[in-house]
């Protein structure tokens, strides 16, 4: 009985298995289970503190100015091959480069008038605002200080010549400085399309290889930290390839690509949240001066716009989470390195 028994098992046509033998077996697969998850944790732990110790690096790296240092560090760690670098960055999935008509990209729900003609409603309406309050707190002035239409004249063509000055001197930049200040402390509106708007500059410009350099919300902090009313807040990026490329006279088709992307970004970001843009108009008359200065005709830039329009908008509906992460950091002023951190953390590897 014992042979027929053996034989049988071993045909495969009769099994008798002992509780005490699959008990072993399953407690040994539970083992298995919990100390593959342990090792894949663990392995994730080195990896996040890894890349955090690094990212610090690159933090300080950018803190002395030392752009080609910081964008060597990140290269380095595209393809680490312990697996704990960086995967995202350069690493976005891009539409083919063609040219693409109004009605392929309205077939990918785009439509181009809502965004790349930005006006800022939000800054615009706080300017008419501070106008009508001049012009009321003139009338009271002369009331109140029994002014002549003489004194008055003065008092107006002073005001004036300092609006010369601001535009002359400084591209603007007090009455920017002024509206900006005002926008961000009343418009929880405002305050957080300017997050969103320059979140979606980061990661763009991220995913497709161009590292972030530093960042600013308002125009203030700008101020603080540049000492200058010139410099208008937003993103900026290691871009000394990109300006050895201009200053050369020949601006490769992929660095190209790269710009026109990172530029429509900010516009884009607004319309996928909220159907238009209102800022970016900058960023659009930059593009499209860059496009005039490389001899682009106008049909061979509309072709450029309307494949960076659609490569941006598909690679960011990708990586909503992401962006939305991002803009969270940014918000709280975390720095370059930690932005990136949050992007690395938010995007799986299979979905670039």
């Amino acid at each position: 009985m014992v042979v027929g028994a053996a034989a049988a098992c071993c045909c495969g046509h009769s099994h008798s298995h002992s509780p005490f033998l699959l008990a072993r077996f399953r407690g040994s697969f539970k083992a298995v289970n919990a100390n593959a998850r342990d090792t894949e944790s663990e392995s994730k732990s080195e990896s996040a503190i890894f890349r955090s110790q690094k990212l610090a690096q690159l933090d300080e790296e950018l803190r002395r100015g030392n752009d080609k240092a910081a964008l060597s560090l990140v290269r380095d760690l595209q393809g680490h091959p312990t697996g704990r670098g960086l995967h995202c960055f350069g690493a976005a999935r891009q539409v083919p480069q063609r040219l693409y008509t109004l009605d392929e990209l309205k077939l990918n729900g785009i439509d181009t008038s809502s965004f790349l003609a930005p006006v800022d409603q939000n800054l615009g309406s706080i300017e008419r605002i501070l106008q009508l309050a001049f012009a009321l707190a003139a009338v009271s002035a002369r009331f109140a200080f029994d002014l002549s239409q003489l004194q008055l004249l003065f008092i107006t063509l002073a005001l004036l010549f300092v609006w010369t000055v601001d535009q002359i001197s400084f591209n603007g930049g007090v009455r920017n400085l002024l509206l900006d200040t005002i926008g961000h402390t009343l418009s929880h509106k405002y305050h957080s399309r300017v997050i969103q708007h320059e979140a979606g500059h980061f990661i763009i410009a991220y995913l497709l290889g161009v590292l972030p350099k530093s960042y600013t919300i308002t125009s203030l902090e700008t101020l603080t930290k540049e000492g200058s009313l010139n410099v208008q807040a937003g993103t900026a990026f290691v871009d000394f390839e990109f300006l050895e490329e201009i200053n050369s006279g020949k601006v490769s088709a992929k660095m190209l690509n790269r710009f026109s992307c990172i530029a429509l970004a900010g516009v884009a970001t607004e319309y996928l949240l909220y159907g238009y843009s209102e800022g970016g108009l900058g960023d659009i008359v930059k593009l499209d001066a860059l496009l005039k200065s490389l001899g682009f005709t106008q049909k061979k830039a509309d072709s450029q716009v309307r494949w960076a329009v659609l490569n941006t908008i598909l690679i960011l509906r990708r990586h909503e989470k992401a962006r939305l992460q991002l803009a969270v950091a940014m918000s709280d002023g975390k720095s370059v390195g930690s932005c990136i951190d949050v992007i690395e953390s938010n995007i799986d590897f299979e979905d670039i």
